[in-house]
């Protein structure tokens, strides 16, 4: 977690008591006793943890869940679980809330991939691990709140994850109040922006990428001018639709520089220089086209009669050129 974070800790539970810890939250380290009290000054009372270990099975993802929990896989959730079969157990644990499923007692608000591990390792020989659950009471913004705080400094939940959560969040929670939600997430207005901006991004552009994993925050960056634009935004979704549909593989900077390259004007077709003579032993005089200029080009010690004489012959082909 980076410093700047560690200080949005301490300012939210700044006053809150910071008495010993029971042992079963010892084993939860700093995070936890941090992100604990995070959900009880959210609630607005201390309450008693209440840490258990159940079955996967019990537990559902909370549909508003931050993490896209179908692109968790082995090898992405490797660390995870490999970790948690070394220590012979799950250290830290999600965060839940109850539901009114007696099938599913419990929705995860924090702890998809924790979820994922355990899931893993009891399908693949492993079957006496559990899950280890704090259940909590929280509200829906509050379960947002504490979900983005636990995953702000995460580098495996993508941009657009988080870009699709937020942009839910600013209308569900802060009635399309930007600002508000800012003040509520302690970030910058302009940070949130971009983000929610990343949101936006036509559905055509993102079914280009192979996975949501790839697009990133700087991508919507580059494309928005050129997406402000109607002839450049159609050029943006044709070539979207290709990539689609074309079965290559791409990875997401390979994506970008496809955009790049369809927003490129073509290369112009650069004109060899015409050289002119009124007869052979005269001197020679030279033109080509620049854009939409000409440019002559002839001897500094040219005379007057020898310059008008091949000027006129430059004029005679210059204006029947035109005429065709």
């Amino acid at each position: 977690m980076s410093k700047k974070h560690d200080a949005i800790f301490d300012d939210v539970l700044s006053g809150l008591d910071s008495g010993p810890a029971p042992k079963a939250e010892r084993a939860g380290a700093r995070f936890l006793n941090r992100s604990n009290r995070v959900a009880e000054r959210m609630s607005g009372d201390i309450e008693e943890k209440s840490l258990r270990w159940v079955d996967p099975g019990e537990c559902r993802m909370w549909e508003r869940h931050n993490r896209a929990y179908d692109l968790l896989s082995e090898d992405n959730c490797r660390d995870l679980i490999d970790g948690i079969r070394s220590q012979g157990r799950q250290e830290f644990p999600a965060i839940v809330r109850k539901t009114s499923d007696p099938k599913q007692p419990y929705e995860v608000i924090c702890g998809a991939r924790r979820h994922f591990a355990i899931n893993w390792l009891r399908a693949n020989n492993y079957p006496q691990f559990r899950y280890l659950v704090d259940v909590r009471e929280l509200t829906d913004e509050e379960a947002f709140r504490l979900g983005d705080i636990e995953n702000r400094d995460r580098e495996d939940i993508s941009d657009y994850e988080r870009a699709r959560d937020y942009a839910d969040a600013v209308t569900r929670y802060y009635g399309g109040k930007q600002k508000a939600m800012a003040v509520r997430l302690e970030v910058s207005e302009a940070w949130l922006s971009r983000y929610l901006q990343l949101a936006k991004l036509p559905n055509e552009i993102v079914e280009a990428f192979p996975s949501i994993r790839e697009i990133k925050e700087l991508h919507a960056r580059t494309l928005k001018p050129f997406l402000g634009r109607p002839e450049d935004r159609e050029k943006l979704l044709e070539t979207a639709r290709q990539m689609a549909t074309d079965g290559v593989s791409r990875d997401g900077v390979q994506v970008m520089n496809v955009f790049k390259a369809a927003l490129k004007p073509p290369a112009s077709i650069k004109a060899d220089p015409v050289t002119l003579q009124s007869s052979p032993e005269k001197p020679a005089m030279t033109y080509k086209r620049k854009g939409k200029k000409i440019v002559l080009e002839f001897p500094t010690d040219v005379r007057k009669d020898e310059l008008q004489e091949v000027f006129s012959i430059f004029l005679d082909r210059h204006f029947d050129t035109d005429r065709d």
